[in-house]
């Protein structure tokens, strides 16, 4: 069973891309990582757990001495048991995973830093965040919130309960960041990306969070060039010849932000991309994509 090492990924680089050929910003982040104890303490959290799973609290550190939250979740019974981590949204409150996703899966909701439960001593705004020291990309938070991801799968491929080879990443960017800079992503569902070429889509959207970047630099006029590269840097697309595992874009219809046309570009770029394109019809578009991770962890 392969668990997530950061240090074996920094000191025995595998085949295919590894950290020698990261940008030199990305390779800092992982060595940040790297030396920074988990320091996890896992307690457990009955007001969430049922009757075949049982909930816990679990707190864990991340670059900068960050203490994090994150709902952990595994059912009764004998495992190992396949597992999904939810990784952080642009959202500040995050949810206890699905009954239904409980039953079955080992679950990791993640809270990184600045959201709700791990709020201290940073506390995002939304709107706000995404612009927040955007200017330099060493300080601002997105820094940090990407390493909180890749912590979380560090934490959940180390638990008895979970099995290492069968892991599922679900969210938006950060998932797609945590599947190209954690070893050991059996496959990832990604839907509605936001910073996927935003230094460059930015201005033909008007709807928020994209609204933020506009909003700043309608502020902040000469600071456009350095804006745009840091927003290059979080770009997870860049990253994107990384991933090994397989990937399910998930999109809307016509006329949304991410369309099939941009998860089209965006699948150009992944070794093992599938698009599912939504329905708008949540019972059936969630049935999809159950359906698609029960076979990825089973191939």
């Amino acid at each position: 069973m392969a668990r997530c090492s950061l240090a074996g990924l920094l000191e025995s680089p595998s085949p295919g891309p590894h950290v020698s050929d990261l940008a030199p910003f990305w390779r800092d982040v992982l060595s940040d990582l790297n030396r920074q104890p988990m320091a996890a303490t896992i307690d457990p959290l009955d007001l969430r757990s049922t009757d075949f799973a049982r909930c816990h609290a679990v707190r864990l550190s991340s670059v900068d001495d960050y203490r994090l939250f994150a709902y952990f979740s595994a059912p009764d019974g004998s495992g190992p048991h396949p597992a999904i981590l939810h990784a952080s949204g642009y959202a500040s409150v995050v949810q206890v995973p699905s009954y239904e996703e409980r039953r079955t899966y080992a679950s990791l909701a993640m809270c990184a830093r600045g959201q709700r439960l791990s709020d201290r001593p940073y506390a995002a705004a939304f709107p706000g965040l995404l612009t927040d020291r955007i200017e330099d990309p060493g300080r601002s938070p997105l820094r940090g919130i990407v390493a909180d991801n890749i912590r979380a799968v560090e934490f959940l491929s180390g638990q008895s309960e979970v099995d290492p080879d069968r892991i599922v990443v679900v969210g938006s960017d950060m998932a797609l960041f945590a599947t190209a800079l954690a070893p050991g992503i059996r496959a990832a569902v990604v839907a509605d990306p936001l910073l996927v070429n935003l230094g460059t889509l930015a201005h033909t959207v008007h709807d928020y969070p994209h609204e933020e970047i506009n909003d700043y630099l309608r502020a902040f006029p000469d600071r456009e060039e350095t804006v745009r590269a840091s927003l290059e840097i979080f770009d997870p697309s860049r990253l994107s010849d990384r991933i090994a595992a397989r990937v399910l874009l998930s999109c809307g219809p016509p006329g949304s932000y991410f369309d099939r046309g941009r998860a089209e570009t965006l699948a150009r770029r992944i070794p093992r991309a599938e698009i599912y394109e939504r329905t708008g019809r949540g019972y059936l578009d969630r049935i999809a994509i159950e359906r698609w991770i029960a076979e990825a962890i089973a191939a």
